[in-house]
């Protein structure tokens, strides 16, 4: 047989290898006893060995000395100075790279106890003021080898890791180390390799960042400040965290994101400062494959699938969303649809644990190439370390890292069998029997065919005997078989004999041999000989090429849609050319309201008028519809990951880091006639973050979904939220409306000393400069800053009288104007002082007594605000009222005796007003954007439908697509809830938390 007894050769090379212990002695040491000072010199001979260009060089011998490569050459025929190995049918990969792992390290720390507790106060150490910014974290300064750990990852065939202190945003360098039985000194192979960072803080004891947008912040603003504090010879302070930072600027930056929403904030950081992170995703990026693609990054991406929702009762089914359920099923598909996308990844066994080769077998089964799996968990992560000299493939001089399987990796019955670090030989399979094959058995007169198989290291044993003419068939009989190391006992029983034939033997060079009695008793001589592997095995042995899956050959149950939620399409609708005949049209112009066509072309409305012709444009019948502007929401927070981060300044943060463009809201605002919305701040604090302006580009990323252009603006807050009036324990300033007016005055006048300080290092000559101290940027100066010089512009939350007057003061007192005061419900109270300031005011139609402060809200206020001369918009602020703000306009002419159409602007021109976009949407007029909708009713009434609404002249929402949406997605819930219940036996494997809002 193949395996020519190679048991017996392996058990004198674990000898040799105990006697000459590990390949690279640490000279340093001062051993104990008696050194050995042999060096081992192995060749593993007439193997299938895996070349770095994806080829195999069949019958080839790997030269193994001191731990390292020497040479790998054709042929089974080892040097005279070398031990041989035979690896006949045996085939051999670079040891795996798990490029994501904390082994060796202690385990993070846990965010301080206290839940929301405020820790407002800096770090009094040495280090950053902020514990999140661990820069001088040194993963080869910590790390222990720790057995168990190392065992079960070189169980999955793992030799060398990257092991990183997985803690705060800017987490310190990590370390590549190996996984054999050497010390920490030894095992490291590079102690710097690569920089970590996170939008996590982590074991931080402050309460700040508290959220997503804060994360990136204080990350931004940590570049800066290193920027800065290289500048400065001799340093300011101390701060070794900083330091470091500088010092791993040339490593690799490796970055952990949990979702491709995420990856694609962390690339635009990156962008920003110069930076191309290598990025640590999630199971999600094959649902922006592309737009990953487009991001130039290099991905590190777990092999963890979603385990399958709780569906086998119908109403718990009901409550687990479209989204989960695609997810559940495409998840598996991820690795394969990143490679066609063209992205270069390495994977990682973080998050799938014992799962992981299991999954990445699915990854395989499901179209990954085979060749694309190796070099994920080979030469990509190498590669992106730097380290492909030393591990990720077998060429010379590389570390003897070597993995041995029985067969071509990810076919059926192929096993990893060995593990080999640093030239140390590690046994994976104990249980592996390499005598599975099939046998010629000649015993006494007869001569049958044995194929010998095991079952968890139990051999099993089926005899085929052959029919004689038409008088005996065929027949398969089971054999029982015990085997040891050299010795056989063998006993069957075939058709028509009296008794068992008992064999027992020896082994011989194919096989075995020995002696034993037939049925009747007669003494025979036997022979079994090997002639060859199962069909299984020689199948996967005989074309390593036939093997591969080829790309498409396994169909996606069902294609990617965007976005990935309800309501989502494999194709997004396009652009067309279109005319609307015969609609009464609510032009917000000196028009009025006229029955009459509009022609969009380009995105853009071309003519408004009667009897309009143009070719090529797709007609829409207007009779008895009504066309409008679309609606903008001045004040939302839909579509946003995270709406607060509490520090009383927060004007660094940006709403557009936590756009979340997959939020079933923008579809359901599009139902609702809304086209764009300002996506504010909440109302935590008195100076809240930079305001994101949208439209309702349903299927696009969050970066797409930006206004062009558009102006900036920032949410401000007043009264009872940000004094924490509801939250008695706050110890965070400020704490009356004194306070609050306080933050302003010292906001405002830090951001003036700010741009005198920056003046005066600007009129400085070059050569002044060299000697001056550059002055330190600041994220929250320079915002407070644009407000000054207008370039950012103010929506404060509002309720009472006094402190509106409180916050037109301060504006004047600096020189600029409150653009916008939202919600404003005592705005009545002091119209004519807003009309004077230049405030506009964004208002609630009919709310009152949510809370104390709202007490003298009346319904008449938008009226009355607008009687006054203020611009006036209604708004949301709500995700359920943003879908019937033109109801909302609509109490206006009840409350407030406004006629229709100027109701109909506080929905539409009004908010664009406001937000500077009147002179791209709000009305329709030639040149504007086409944001229009065709309703099917007079707009201000309670039974108008949006029948189809336009965002740049595309109609991401029409009423007849919708209904078939619905049944599409009805169909498909069916289906993949079938698949789950099939695939499990009618049981989930996890329940799934309920997330109605995404249907």
């Amino acid at each position: 047989m193949n395996n020519k007894r190679i048991n017996v050769l392996l058990s004198a090379a674990v000898a040799f290898l105990l006697v000459n212990g590990p390949a690279v002695a640490q000279e340093t040491v001062t051993p104990n006893g008696v050194t050995d000072v042999r060096n081992n010199a192995i060749a593993l001979t007439g193997a299938s060995i895996y070349l770095p260009d994806g080829e195999y060089l069949e019958n080839g011998t790997i030269l193994i000395r001191e731990g390292k490569v020497v040479d790998i050459r054709p042929g089974s025929t080892a040097p005279d100075s070398y031990f041989p190995i035979d690896m006949t049918q045996r085939f051999i990969y670079p040891g795996f790279i798990d490029i994501y792992t904390g082994y060796g390290l202690p385990e993070p720390g846990q965010p301080a106890p206290g839940g929301g507790a405020e820790t407002l106060f800096a770090s009094d150490t040495a280090l950053n003021v902020n514990d999140a910014i661990r820069a001088h974290f040194r993963a080869s300064t910590e790390f222990r080898p720790d057995e168990d750990d190392r065992k079960k990852l070189r169980d999955q065939g793992f030799s060398t890791v990257l092991s990183l202190h997985a803690d705060g945003i800017a987490r310190g360098t990590s370390a590549l180390v190996t996984l054999g039985d050497e010390n920490a000194n030894q095992s490291i192979v590079l102690p710097e390799a690569a920089a970590h960072f996170s939008l996590k803080k982590g074991s931080s004891r402050q309460s700040l960042p508290s959220s997503m947008m804060g994360a990136v912040a204080l990350l931004r603003q940590t570049y800066l400040d290193a920027e800065w504090f290289a500048s400065q010879s001799p340093r300011p302070y101390a701060d070794e965290s900083l330091e470091a930072l500088l010092r791993s600027q040339s490593l690799p930056q490796i970055m952990e994101a949990d979702n491709w929403h995420q990856t694609l904030t962390v690339d635009n950081v990156g962008d920003e400062f110069g930076i191309q992170y290598i990025i640590k995703t999630g199971n999600d990026a094959y649902q922006r494959a592309n737009e990953l693609a487009a991001s130039g990054a290099q991905f590190i991406v777990p092999v963890n699938y979603p385990p399958a929702p709780k569906v086998e009762d119908a109403f718990d089914a009901d409550e687990v969303s479209f989204a989960d359920l695609k997810h559940w099923e495409l998840a598996p598909f991820n690795l394969r649809l990143l490679n066609e996308a063209g992205i270069t990844f390495a994977v990682t066994s973080n998050g799938a644990g014992n799962d992981f080769w299991k999954n990445l077998k699915q990854a395989v089964t499901n179209g990954l190439p085979r060749e694309v799996a190796i070099a994920a968990m080979t030469q990509v992560p190498a590669r992106m370390l730097g380290a492909e000299a030393n591990v990720g493939q077998l060429v010379p001089g590389a570390l003897a890292n070597l993995v041995i399987s029985s067969g071509p990796l990810f076919a059926d019955e192929s096993r990893l069998l060995e593990n080999w670090i640093r030239g140390e030989r590690f046994v994976l399979a104990s249980d592996f029997d390499d005598r599975r094959g099939q046998y010629q058995l000649t015993a006494g007169d007869r001569s049958l065919t044995l194929e010998l198989d095991f079952d968890d290291g139990t051999p099993k044993g089926s005899l085929q005997v052959p029919g004689v003419g038409g008088l005996i068939a065929e027949q398969n009989v089971d054999a029982n078989i015990t085997l040891f190391d050299e010795l056989i006992s063998l006993r069957f029983e075939l058709a028509n004999d009296n008794g068992s034939t008992r064999l027992n033997g020896w082994s011989v060079e194919d096989g075995w041999q020995g002696t034993g009695l037939a049925a009747d008793g007669t003494p025979i001589n036997w022979q079994l000989t090997y002639t060859g592997p199962l069909e299984d095995s020689a199948a996967a042995a005989a074309d390593v090429a036939s093997t591969e899956v080829a790309d498409g050959d396994v169909a996606l149950p069902a294609p990617v849609i965007y976005p990935f939620a309800a309501y989502g399409s494999e194709t997004l609708p396009v652009r067309t050319d279109t005319l609307i005949r015969n609609a009464t049209v609510w032009t917000n112009e000196d028009d009025g309201i006229l029955i009459t066509d509009v022609l969009v072309r380009d995105g853009r409305i071309a003519a408004v008028g009667s009897n309009l012709s143009a070719a090529n444009a797709i007609e829409v019948d207007g009779s008895g519809k009504h066309l409008t502007a679309g609606i903008i929401d001045e004040h939302t927070h839909i579509a946003l990951f995270s709406i607060n981060e509490g520090a009383t300044n927060s004007s660094m943060v940006r709403m557009q880091d936590v756009v979340n463009s997959q939020d079933v809201n923008i579809y359901r605002n599009l139902a609702g006639g809304v086209v764009a919305a300002q996506q504010l701040h909440g109302s935590a604090n008195p100076i809240g973050g930079q305001s994101s302006l949208i439209k309702m580009r349903w299927g696009s990323t969050p970066e797409q979904l930006a206004i062009e252009g558009a102006d900036k603006y920032i949410k401000f807050a007043l009264g009872e939220n940000v004094k924490r009036s509801t939250n008695p324990a706050s110890v965070r300033y400020p704490q009356t409306r004194m306070g609050v007016e306080q933050v302003f005055i010292d906001a405002f006048s830090q951001a003036r000393e700010y741009e005198q300080r920056w003046n005066a290092f600007n009129s400085l000559s070059n050569a002044q400069r060299r000697d001056a101290v550059r002055p330190r940027r600041d994220l929250v100066d320079e915002t407070m800053l644009e407000i000054l010089n207008g370039e950012r512009y103010v929506t404060s939350h509002s309720y009472v009288q006094s402190e509106i007057n409180m916050l037109m003061h301060v504006a004047n007192s600096f020189d600029f104007n409150i653009n916008t005061f939202t919600h404003i419900l005592e705005g009545y109270k002091v119209a004519d002082k807003m009309a004077a300031h230049g405030a506009g005011g964004s208002t609630f139609a009919d709310w009152w007594a949510f809370k104390w402060e709202v007490r003298y809200a009346i319904p008449y206020n938008a009226a009355l605000m607008q009687q006054a001369g203020v611009v006036v918009a209604i708004n949301s602020d709500d995700a359920e009222m943003s879908r019937r703000l033109n109801q909302e306009a609509a109490k206006t002419v009840k409350y407030g005796n406004m006629s229709e159409a100027d109701a109909w602007k506080m929905v539409t021109l009004n908010p664009a007003k406001l937000l500077h976009l009147d002179d791209r949407m709000g009305s329709i007029r030639v040149g504007k954007d086409a944001d229009l909708v065709l309703w099917s009713d007079h707009p201000l009434s309670v039974y108008a439908l949006a029948e189809t609404t336009w965002v740049d002249g595309i109609p991401y929402y029409n009423r007849e697509r919708d209904r078939l949406l619905r049944q599409q997605i009805r169909d498909e819930r069916a289906r993949i809830i079938a698949a789950i219940t099939s695939k499990n036996g009618g049981k989930s494997s996890n329940p799934t938390a309920a997330n109605s809002d995404q249907e």
